[in-house]
């Protein structure tokens, strides 16, 4: 009798021996939309089709794309993840305070607020990241972290300016290699992107694969999440959200329990790294549908696991991210939908404002880092672009559902194109996948139900742009199938890709340059984003910046009055705007102008009557005054000092020498200014 012997092939498929054979009336037929044989087009190289080149083809355009970062310093939200990010500092020993409290909790103790954010942030992978990082540039120890922060060259405001100290310059050299891991973390996404895009969406097209993953790696649009170090948050969440689909659909096809741990343990991370991983809650489902042919019931199943993973993540962030203060809401730069007249105005401008990402993602011209208030003009249900964005998005919709109801078949067979539409099952499914991928991404960045504190943002884009991709690399493939000759239709497919790369790669790398520091980056974008309230007041900075490091008066001056017009242009755009009335003072503090300076400084005390350390702010004031022997204004801001902080030793004592000087003023005698 021969031996049994039960194998399944590397698809999974069983393998079937002579023996065996012998006893098989009827043999089973595959799942052909499980288990599609690769078709190879005989225009193409066989290697092509080998993941291991395409993983190289990719990998390396990601890489030589953004190589050119790592000579970048640190911009717009690197300050707040880490410039001022005690936790990262500390290294390991930050970890647990990292794990356990909201991404700006460090930020928000420096200027004695609480969350400002709807919802709070709760992303500590990234940041983790960064602390392990910081262990081996140099960790700063906890009991030395308070001393460290008020230490010239430490954590403070002044920190951000100048890098000359060689603990800064160290700081510089600490950035490069930061900006470096990212681009390695962007290389391995994208590897991973074209892993799970072959073995699930476009698993009997490796080409497609490959079109869509060269697509997403060359994109300009992504250059806010490689260039800007913070944004290693969007990468980390799609390539854990791309390692869940895979070991999710390794498990059903294997079923080997580590892979559905693996799968679950992704899932986790990518809860930890950004909050897209909630759109898995459908997404999953839907692609054991689409792809493997499941029920609907059969998917809710399969599911499970990461439903459950979810539902612990949601419970520990509910617990850990704090209350929103419930004076922030009211800010026009945390709700940037504060000063709209109505809700149909909120809404209407909501709903254009999403057209703007589709624009992006076509025509990827004129980039900006910023579109806080005011770059976004408000708009009422009248507007064309509202209009224009509903009839986009509801087609869209449109197309997911048609698409969804036409690709729902349990049969084993993979289906023809039915005389009615031209469709076939397998192109709907695709498309199916890949407009539901973009919208639901979309739909939690939208603010159309939940606020993220900002109109929008390139880095908003980064998953969304992967159903893009996909799509787009569909069409564009089967545009190609259609032309004949066919190897016609393959050259013409060839040369656009090698073009996109060329212009995209081109300007991706010019955009990275923009993203070297804050002046480079500002200073470009002041052309795209003109009425922004932060990009002037960081354009302003800059130039106040500058010319503290001018030796030429006349020249620092000029730079400084500079400055102040495009404060000016921020402080009117946005009345209440704190900051800018803060620099403003500091501005004309340089510039010996006590009076403009103090009513600047007021108007701080009016809107944030709990800035950090105002009494010393205004005893600064107080000794500008004295400098130019005006001591009854001294004598008044060191008062001031005082009522904010009565134990403020220091003002009192000056107010008594300054009374002692005006005494010597009525006698007629001579006073020194020390």
């Amino acid at each position: 009798m021969a031996k049994k012997i039960n194998n399944t092939s590397g698809s999974g498929q069983r393998i079937v021996t002579p023996a065996a054979s012998a006893q098989v009336k009827k043999p089973v037929a595959p799942v052909a939309s499980v288990y599609e044989p690769v078709v190879k087009d005989p225009f193409l190289p066989a290697w092509l089709y080998e993941f291991k080149i395409q993983a190289i083809i990719v990998g390396l355009l990601a890489f030589v794309l953004y190589v050119n970062t790592s000579s970048n310093e640190y911009a717009l939200d690197d300050t707040i993840a880490i410039v001022k990010n005690e936790y990262v500092w500390e290294g390991f020993a930050g970890i647990p305070s990292i794990m356990t409290k909201d991404a700006f909790d460090s930020y928000y103790k420096q200027f004695n607020s609480s969350n400002q954010l709807s919802g709070g942030r709760y992303r500590p992978l990234s940041q983790v990241s960064f602390a392990v990082e910081q262990q081996f540039f140099g960790a700063i120890p906890v009991d030395k972290m308070d001393s460290f922060k008020t230490h010239p060259n430490g954590i403070n405001p002044g920190f951000s300016y100048g890098m000359k100290q060689p603990f800064e310059k160290k700081f510089l050299s600490d950035m490069h290699t930061r900006h470096f891991f990212n681009v390695l973390w962007f290389t391995a996404c994208v590897v991973v992107l074209l892993y799970f895009l072959r073995y699930i969406v476009f698993k009997s097209n490796p080409i497609m694969a490959l079109l869509a993953a060269i697509l997403f790696a060359i994109h300009p649009i992504h250059t806010e999440v490689v260039a800007n170090v913070k944004s290693r948050d969007e990468i980390m969440s799609l390539l854990f959200i791309c390692l869940t689909f895979i070991f999710a659909f390794k498990y059903e096809e294997l079923k080997k329990k580590w892979m559905v741990v693996a799968g679950c343990a992704s899932y986790f991370l990518a809860f930890l790294a950004k909050e897209y991983a909630i759109s898995m809650i459908f997404l999953l489902p839907l692609s054991f549908m689409m792809f493997n042919r499941y029920s609907f019931g059969k998917s809710i199943k399969a599911s499970m696991p990461f439903f459950a993973v979810a539902g612990v993540y949601i419970a520990m962030r509910l617990s850990i991210v704090a209350q929103m203060n419930k004076d922030s809401d009211a800010d026009i730069l945390n709700n940037p939908y504060a000063k709209v007249a109505d809700d149909a105005e909120k809404k209407a401008t909501q709903i254009s404002t999403i057209l703007n990402y589709i624009k992006l993602l076509i025509w990827p011209q004129h980039l900006s880092s910023d579109y806080s208030y005011n770059t976004i003009s408000y708009k009422n249900f009248t507007h064309p672009m509202v209009w224009a964005s509903m009839l986009v998005h509801g087609s869209l919709v449109w197309m997911m559902f048609s698409f969804f109801k036409k690709s729902i078949s349990f049969e084993p067979k993979a289906s023809a194109p039915t005389p009615e539409s031209g469709i076939s099952k397998a192109t709907a499914r695709v498309m199916c996948f890949a407009i539901t991928f973009y919208l639901l991404n979309l739909f939690l960045v939208s603010n159309l139900v939940f606020n993220i504190g900002g109109t929008m943002g390139e880095r908003l884009i980064f998953h969304s742009s992967v159903g893009f991709c996909i799509a787009v690399a569909y069409l564009l493939y089967k545009g190609a199938e259609m032309m004949r000759p066919a190897i016609t239709g393959k050259m013409a497919l060839g040369a656009l890709t090698l073009a996109l790369v060329g212009l995209c790669g081109f300007k991706t790398i010019e955009r990275n340059r923009d993203w070297k520091n804050d002046d480079t980056l500002f200073n470009h974008d002041i052309a795209e984003a003109p009425n922004s309230v932060l990009v002037n007041a960081n354009v302003a900075s800059s130039l106040i910046n500058k010319a503290e490091e001018e030796p030429n008066l006349e020249v620092k001056r000029d730079e400084l009055h500079r400055g102040l017009v495009y404060y000016h242009k921020a402080t009117t755009i946005h009345n209440t705007f704190v900051s800018g009335y803060m620099n403003t003072f500091v501005a004309y503090l340089k510039l010996n102008e006590p009076d403009s300076a103090k009513t600047n400084l007021d108007l701080v005390k009016m809107y944030y009557p709990n800035y950090p350390k105002l009494e010393e702010i205004y005893y600064n004031l107080g000794v500008c005054y004295y400098m130019k022997k005006q001591i009854p204004q001294a004598i008044q801001q060191w008062q001031t000092s005082l009522k904010l902080k009565p134990t403020y030793i220091i003002a009192q004592q000056s107010i008594n020498t300054a009374m002692q000087a005006m005494q010597a003023q009525a006698a007629g005698q001579d006073v020194k200014v020390k």
